[in-house]
């Protein structure tokens, strides 16, 4: 059984997001440990949004309330957050309806940015976590590889990922009413992850040309020897962020990378008389003097921030720096536009298509201990009768083989139908019909097959 526990933009505080977000890796193997009956668990972890997908090993007709609980309360260990504002919180999808849910979620039609690229590929990146992990299953398998095609799918039939569909171009939109040329702004990202490579594609576009990297991870050089930029050295990075335009964080670090200590500190060495400045502010200099000519210039201007984090990756204590703004997640999310509904519903009608697929297939499966047990019945008939043929042999070998060729092609005519209306029962939602049919005709059970 499948189950779905999802808290987004759409049902949850942004404050229990970045909370659930921060311990999303330690997550899913928590689940597991705290029921027999989860046998799989695959977390979602995005800036608006945190999903946990469980596979149940329950008896037909068993309550999988017990193991929600527990996974529920798994989640809030590791979140430091009460289970019972959790189940409040939460969204529950259970059974076929858990396809259609993410085949959604991977298409970008639950984002905050109705088509939004950057979905995709952190719903893959979770799979891949998850089998990292070991806490993938299966079933799970087939549902996340089957989100990945669907949203492929929906990207490349409609216009709903069409460029331009992204959170971060939509943080660039909102920047651009502060930013009055962006060709003539000094631009530092910090971060190298999932959103810097689309941060730097956005700014270009909007023909930012001044753009420098930091990554408090320390790969920072790779990332823009890769881009064509300059990188900030750590030593250079209170001086750069106090010296840019506008700061860019997108990194998942889960502390702040910047806050108001950073940028007084990065102002004081700027404005600090030379004959103050210690030998190790030299090389610090000479890397903002180089970005900024004029120091003047880094002094009393109006400053952006821009905050992609998820949890948060600056302080909310930098509007008190004078001349600082702040953007963020939060204040992105309230100016989301709305979606253009001819793309959105061509997309759904794909989603809809790929979730029922997924469920027919999913019925089929659960089909296949009795098919596998009515087969073996057959087999068993067919074997005895081959043998009382052979004991009867006049003798003549050819004889003797048409005989067994006739009576196996016999096997396989009788099977064709029972195997056709499996599949057709299954489809519609019936297969405990064609199971107990099963049992009436030829009394085969599948739990007898051993």
């Amino acid at each position: 059984m499948l189950i779905c526990l999802t808290a987004s933009h759409k049902n949850a505080g942004f404050d229990m997001l970045e909370r659930l977000s921060a311990s999303s890796d330690l997550a899913a193997p928590r689940i597991l440990d705290g029921h027999d009956a989860l046998q799989g668990a695959v977390v979602v972890s995005t800036c608006n949004r945190f999903e946990a997908y469980l596979d149940l090993d329950a008896a037909e007709g068993s309550s999988p309330v017990e193991a929600v609980r527990e996974a529920v309360r798994a989640v809030g260990a590791v979140a430091g957050l009460d289970a019972g504002d959790l189940r409040s919180t939460f969204g529950f999808v259970h059974g076929n309806a858990v396809a259609g849910h993410l085949f959604s979620v991977a298409s970008g039609l639950e984002s905050v940015v109705v088509g939004e690229g950057e979905i995709a590929g952190q719903v893959r990146r979770s799979l891949e976590q998850a089998r990292a992990e070991g806490t993938t299953t299966p079933e799970l398998e087939r549902l996340f590889q089957r989100a990945s095609q669907t949203s492929r799918k929906v990207k490349n039939r409609t216009g709903i990922g069409g460029a331009g569909r992204s959170l971060v171009r939509l943080a660039l939109e909102l920047a651009s009413s502060r930013v009055a040329d962006w060709s003539a702004a000094r631009v530092l990202i910090v971060g190298t992850g999932q959103y810097a490579g689309a941060t730097l594609a956005a700014l270009r576009d909007r023909g930012a040309t001044d753009v420098r990297v930091y990554s408090p991870s320390g790969r920072a050089a790779k990332f823009a020897a890769g881009h064509g930029i300059t990188a900030v050295s750590h030593a250079g990075y209170a001086v750069a962020a106090a010296a840019a335009d506008v700061v860019i964080t997108c990194t998942t670090a889960d502390h702040h990378v910047v806050d108001r200590v950073l940028l007084e500190g990065g102002r004081a060495t700027i404005s600090a008389p030379a004959d103050v400045h210690a030998a190790d502010d030299a090389p610090v200099l000479a890397e903002f003097r180089a970005w900024c000519p004029v120091p003047e210039a880094a002094q009393g201007a109006r400053q952006l921030i821009v905050d992609l984090g998820m949890p948060r990756n600056v302080a909310t204590d930098v509007v008190e720096v004078d001349g600082v703004e702040l953007l963020d997640l939060e204040t992105i999310r309230r100016h989301a536009p709305l979606e253009e509904l001819s793309s959105t519903d061509e997309a759904r009608v794909i989603v809809d298509r790929a979730a029922r697929n997924f469920g027919a297939v999913g019925e089929e499966l659960d089909l296949a201990p009795s098919v596998v047990a009515l087969r073996g019945h057959v087999q068993q008939v067919l074997d005895a009768e081959i043998a009382r043929a052979r004991a009867r042999s006049t003798g003549d070998p050819a004889a003797d083989e048409q005989v067994e060729a006739a009576l196996r092609h016999m096997a396989g005519v009788l099977l064709h139908t029972p195997m056709v209306r499996a599949r057709e029962y299954a489809r519609a939602g019936d297969q405990r019909a064609w199971i107990d049919g099963l049992e009436a005709v030829f009394g085969v059970r599948a739990d007898e097959l051993r």
